[in-house]
């Protein structure tokens, strides 16, 4: 079914992987931590509690690296069997303040995009994760001045999609989401009437991954790179 934009009025973008690089800063975090808890598992094996620990205190921390932080020194206590040192968790809390203090790299044609999208429809910033930390890279990124409204959301399930909108008096049908991530920026959307555009990074973390009955959907686009938003649209 092909997909008409004509009716939009609003485009919101994710943030993480989709305005910036985050994921890679995550994947390399997690090899240190690998390394540091290398005598007591294998790395797959570190790799496999930590996502579990994740899992398991997504609903009491939420996304970010802070969340990450916590649930990477309860792995390194359950993988040590309670013997991990002073200086491994002094370590890993030097890996979780490294991420906070990544510079703010946007990926490419990100400000063109938006500039040029600016200039005929209000944009929005709909992103997860802990608000310190989306707040100190939207304004080290240079690009807040674009957007009309920045929203940090707890999750982004349908319900809290549909709450934004509502808040910010937007019909779904004038509504065009756009990110890095099939199950977080693309389906939802489309489940509450709303239209979605996939833009895919090169690293995804498996909570994010759908399974490939959810991918065929085909009421959304696939677009190589956020440049090709601006044909798109206009």
């Amino acid at each position: 079914m092909e997909v008409e934009y004509k009716n939009i009025k609003v485009i919101g973008f994710d943030a993480d992987d989709t305005l910036w690089v985050n994921e890679t800063y995550f994947r390399e975090a997690e090899q240190a931590f690998a390394k540091l808890l290398s005598a007591y598992e294998t790395e797959n094996k570190i790799d496999q509690e930590l996502f579990k620990k994740e899992m398991d205190n997504l609903e009491l921390y939420g996304y970010g690296v802070k969340s990450f932080v916590l649930s990477m020194i309860e792995s390194a206590m359950e993988l040590s069997n309670h013997s991990v040192s002073n200086q491994t968790i002094q370590q890993i809390l030097i890996i979780g303040k490294a991420m906070l203090n990544k510079p703010v790299e946007l990926l490419d044609g990100v400000e063109e995009v938006l500039k040029k999208l600016s200039t005929k429809y209000k944009l929005i910033v709909a992103t997860k994760g802990d608000l310190l930390d989306q707040e100190r890279k939207l304004k080290k990124s240079g690009l807040l001045d674009y957007f009309h409204h920045i929203e940090v959301l707890s999750d982004k399930k349908e319900e809290n999609y549909s709450k934004l909108l509502d808040h910010l008096d937007i019909k779904p049908s004038e509504f065009l989401m756009v990110g890095n991530s099939l199950k977080s920026d693309v389906l939802p959307l489309i489940n509450i009437q709303a239209m979605a555009v996939h833009v895919p990074f090169h690293t995804t973390w498996a909570h994010e991954q759908v399974n490939e009955d959810q991918s065929r959907i085909k009421t959304y686009k696939t677009l190589n790179s956020l440049r090709e938003l601006i044909d798109l649209v206009n």
